[in-house]
């Protein structure tokens, strides 16, 4: 049965770090984070093929770091320099496509998502 489940979600003030992680049962090609504000359409913030090539927003180059670790099966996104306009729910994706990025249409299973609320 496929799975994914995040955690590691909370509320920080702004400038703050967070590390999210997505627990997964079978291995992936491509795995992502993507988040979704209120009133927003949900949009890819990161992404990792099993190579290793990682992806991201424009938003969170810098600030964001994507990776897994594929014994423990476990992926993650350290976020520092976090800022209220990241305030959304973050949900893992994964695909068994070789090159899906960051589009929502490209994965077809999702976590349950973790809230990130970030204040200023």
């Amino acid at each position: 049965q496929v799975q994914l489940v995040e955690s590691g979600g909370g509320a920080v003030q702004a400038g703050g770090s967070l590390r999210l992680s997505c627990a997964y049962t079978t291995r992936y090609y491509s795995m992502a984070w993507f988040r979704q504000a209120p009133g927003k359409e949900r949009e890819g913030v990161a992404h990792i093929w099993s190579s290793g090539l990682t992806g991201y927003q424009d938003s969170v180059k810098d600030r964001f770091t994507i990776s897994k670790d594929n014994t423990k099966k476990i992926l993650y996104l350290q976020m520092t320099g976090l800022k209220p306009e990241d305030t959304a729910m973050y949900y893992c994706a994964a695909d068994g496509s070789i090159y899906a990025s960051l589009f929502a249409h490209e994965y077809g299973y999702w976590g349950q998502g973790t809230q990130v609320t970030v204040s200023s």
